[in-house]
């Protein structure tokens, strides 16, 4: 894979940026390792999930933790409409879950069916089996931010579900691609 190459500094112009700097933020970005997780909720008896690589632990008392979500999604919707909402890391074996939940078109109606889960404890919303971690979180906070909504739930369980070599060998997004830690 082969990186663009950008000037030491590339200053944005006021306004609307252009496609070049879109294109440019979106490989400078892809720089940053991220683990991968999946965003789930319920509402309404519909379940909706989503992969995501923008959360991160925000606090550690009381246990806090933020989602990045594209603000006219389906999941960034249903999160908005539900009080609770899980993040289930994914290990390197879950890519295939991975790649289903981020596909462009996925079915509204039987989309866990392809997805071995089970229900939170306290959301009742779908955790990930043999997820690395797992948390079911309560929204405290929305924030707009561009064209995402940064959802801030805390903690209210948490756990893990991976077994074996799962454990150390968690998912991770970069250069636009997933890659496992270990084989």
């Amino acid at each position: 894979m082969e990186i663009a190459q950008a000037p030491a500094t590339h200053r944005l112009q006021p306004g609307a940026p252009s496609e070049e700097d879109i294109d440019l933020y979106r490989t400078l970005g892809a720089n940053a390792a991220a683990g991968v997780a999946v965003v789930a909720t319920s509402v309404r008896g519909r379940d909706y999930a989503a992969t995501v690589t923008g959360w991160l632990p925000v606090s550690y008392d009381p246990p806090t933790m933020l989602v990045s979500l594209y603000g006219e999604s389906r999941i960034g919707e249903a999160v908005s409409a539900s009080r609770y909402w899980t993040l289930s890391l994914l290990t390197g074996s879950q890519q295939g879950i991975a790649n289903w939940l981020a596909s462009p078109g996925t079915p509204l109606e039987g989309l866990m069916t392809q997805v071995p889960f089970r229900r939170g404890e306290v959301s009742s919303a779908p955790i990930i089996d043999n997820a690395l971690a797992f948390f079911e979180l309560e929204t405290v906070a929305t924030h707009p931010a561009a064209t995402h909504l940064l959802v801030v739930g805390e903690v209210r369980a948490m756990g893990t579900l991976a077994t074996g070599r799962d454990v150390l060998d968690p998912l991770v997004h970069f250069g636009s691609a997933y890659h496992r830690l270990n084989r």
